[in-house]
């Protein structure tokens, strides 16, 4: 059986970590003006992973569980939906 992964830190890939360093330079460049080093973009990506992205993902949780919560009331209608009227 496989062991679950421990989801309370959120990783991120190489490849992502460099694409969200350029959207963070990118937007102080084009919001405010002004342009930001390497060691400061890379601070304010790990506060972004440790503190918005828990926030950011139990949301998307709480969300997926509730879409998911409305299929299920709706399973049993469209179950019963599915019967023939029988001679």
């Amino acid at each position: 059986m496989k062991k679950r992964e421990n989801l309370l830190q959120i990783k991120l890939t190489d490849g992502q970590k460099e694409k969200l360093n350029r959207e963070i330079k990118a937007f102080y460049l084009d919001q405010r003006g002004e342009e930001i080093g390497m060691i400061e973009q890379m601070q304010l990506l790990e506060l972004f992973q440790e503190r918005l992205a828990p926030v950011i993902y139990n949301k998307a949780l709480e969300d997926a569980k509730r879409w998911y919560m409305q299929m299920m009331d709706n399973l049993e209608s469209d179950y019963y939906s599915l019967y023939k009227n029988e001679p």
